[in-house]
């Protein structure tokens, strides 16, 4: 199933590759975890939007860690300082 397919549990809403995805656009973007929720976590980036995020890729993760995502995956957790890890 591909990012575009898979509706968000919480909101019910699928993604889209009109405006409002914030993750599926040409680059990967940083988030900061909000809410952990087994494989999968509710991410919000600077402006306050949240998307839900796997982060099967990444290991564990916690509320206010930050992780690049592209395409709904966290590819990379990042340090405070914005190297990853």
């Amino acid at each position: 199933m591909t990012h575009a397919e898979r509706a968000d549990p919480a909101t019910g809403a699928a993604c889209s590759t009109e405006p409002g995805c914030i993750t599926c656009g040409d680059v990967a973007v940083v988030l900061t975890v909000a809410l952990v929720d087994g494989c999968d976590a509710r991410c919000r980036d600077g402006q306050g939007r949240e998307e839900l995020v796997a982060t099967e890729l990444v290991g564990d993760v916690r509320p206010g860690d930050r992780v690049l995502v592209h395409a709904g995956v966290a590819i990379e957790r990042l340090t405070p300082t914005g190297r990853h890890e």
